[in-house]
């Protein structure tokens, strides 16, 4: 396809030309000054290229990175928005879906109707324990599996893995898989780890027991032979701040004993999940009818509101202001309050038992995302600063508008380039685009992918290192990043100058076949 003489790579036919750039490829290494020419979905030449081209860009003065692969999202609804423009509009070009233990369960099935809907991004995923652990005991959860039930568990973490899947995934906060023991994940792990999986846990606590919960993820690296990632490392709750050393610490000596563990993270001090996760699990345990059952029993219901009083309290808290509501679809109006604020709106006080009370009649009618500010920002830097932090972005797919959602699904890596590189110089940007490029795929093993080298696939990203920046924020959320002159998937062009084309060259990865 090319040849060089004296260093001078002559081409034809060219697909994309990107001329003058400079290069920061991936490994970390220096960037250097370099065109970049893509032909038929791949990097073709990295050098100085010469010959034609259907479409030469001048890019002087910005940086060619690899795409970024972000490893911990909840895209799971993309084929509604195949355009994924959250995403690719900060640069990011691959998704790993299947996070927190929830995935589809029948990755083949949907592997394929991705590839039908045709998408933007490219796309691979986790098989979810909960979906797994949910489909084989029939609803019945605070108890371990039967034999059978392990078994039907295990067939279903082989089938994921035969199609596709990277490897097993737990959310050890969320039903079903809060009440499952060590011993039944590191059986289910095993059989992904034969794969060459990956095993990536939210785990039991990010707070409290957050070292216990550390212990239990080497323990099952360890025992399925399998390498362990930390989903969203953190340290949640103002009682647990400052003990990012013994954690790294704790991490560095487990690679240190022969594990092979990493993590991600997303930086913004405060996280998003369901406002259920106030509530104790055993309350939510079956369903809906049976939370609803509970709360009509006065002993059961008082219980209840002693657990999340105390639980609240341990934190160090008097009240649950740092919980703001950011999706209700019951009382939309709601929307964007902290729980303090809307106990005020809805029951005309905000007192304590008045606070407790919302929250249950918000679950009650089908409950509400929100997001939490309980971490340290001095605690994020830390984490970012250790060379196997990825960045990741714990978002779906956004529409644009909707709710008032945690903004790092709009502007998570562009607040990496942005904010830690150019405003605070917290990291070399070679470093930081590894983190979000080599660093994932090599973790997650996705074959030719996070590099800027001849013959990898083309997913790229052009960006002004002196403008890229995110400008969502938690008030306003729905704001796009920007400083992006170009995204390339597979070689096609996706986002130009802070837009979306509509363009969908997005593949489906899928592990060991790619």
């Amino acid at each position: 396809m090319f040849w060089a003489i004296n260093g001078l790579a002559l081409a034809q036919d060219y697909d994309l030309l990107l001329r003058g750039g400079r290069v920061a490829d991936g490994t970390g290494n220096p960037a250097v000054f370099a065109d970049v020419a893509v032909k038929d979905g791949r990097i073709a030449v990295v050098g100085r290229v010469t010959g034609t081209v259907k479409r030469e860009v001048d890019v002087k003065g910005l940086i060619i990175a690899p795409g970024f692969i972000d490893v911990h999202t909840h895209a799971e609804g993309i084929e509604d928005q195949p355009l994924a423009e959250n995403f690719l509009r900060m640069g990011v070009t691959t998704l790993v879906l299947g996070n927190c233990g929830g995935s589809r369960l029948n990755l083949g099935e949907y592997f394929k109707q991705l590839e039908a809907t045709n998408i933007s991004p490219n796309v691979c995923s986790l098989i979810g324990h909960n979906t797994v652990r949910r489909q084989a005991m029939g609803g019945s959860f605070m108890r371990p599996p039967t034999e059978a039930e392990l078994t039907q568990m295990k067939g279903l973490v082989e089938q994921a893995m035969q199609d596709g899947a990277v490897g097993l995934a737990t959310g050890l906060i969320y039903l079903p898989g809060t009440f499952a023991k060590t011993e039944e994940i590191a059986a289910l792990a095993k059989v992904a780890g034969t794969h060459g999986g990956i095993y990536a846990s939210h785990m039991r606590s990010e707070g409290e027991s957050v070292f216990k919960a550390l212990d239990e993820l080497f323990r099952i690296a360890r025992e399925a032979g399998i390498r362990g990632h930390i989903s969203h490392i953190k340290l949640a709750g103002k009682s647990y701040w400052g003990q990012t050393g013994k954690f790294i610490a704790a991490i560095e000596q487990a690679r240190a004993g022969g594990l092979d563990i990493t993590q991600d993270q997303y930086v913004y001090p405060a996280s998003s999940t369901g406002l259920s996760q106030l509530i104790p699990d055993e309350a939510r345990e079956g369903g809906a009818e049976q939370f609803r059952a509970r709360l009509g029993d006065p002993a059961k219901h008082a219980e209840i509101v002693s657990r999340m009083k105390a639980a609240l309290h341990k934190q160090g808290r008097d009240d649950y202001a740092y919980a703001v509501i950011a999706s209700y679809s019951k009382d939309k109006s709601l929307n964007g309050l902290n729980v303090v604020e809307a106990t005020k709106k809805k029951r005309g006080g905000d007192s304590l038992d008045e606070q407790v009370e919302l929250i249950l009649d918000v679950e009650r009618n089908g409950g509400a995302s929100a997001v939490f500010h309980g971490m340290s920002e001095d605690d994020l830097r830390v984490f970012a600063q250790h060379p196997n932090t990825m960045f990741a972005s714990d978002s779906g797919v956004r529409k644009f508008g909707e709710g008032v959602p945690h903004p790092r699904g709009y502007g998570n890596n562009a607040r990496v380039l942005g904010e830690y590189v150019r405003e605070v110089k917290l990291l070399r940007l070679e470093d930081a685009v590894r983190r979000m490029s080599s660093l994932p795929a090599t973790t997650f093993q996705l074959k030719d992918r996070g590099l800027v080298r001849e013959g990898a696939w083309a997913d790229l990203v052009v960006f002004d290192p002196a403008k890229v920046a995110d400008r969502a924020t938690f008030k306003e959320p729905h704001q796009y990043a920007v400083g992006f002159k170009l995204v390339v998937v597979n070689g096609v062009v996706v986002v130009e100058d802070d837009r979306h084309l509509g363009t969908r060259p997005g593949r489906v990865i899928r592990l060991n076949r790619q």
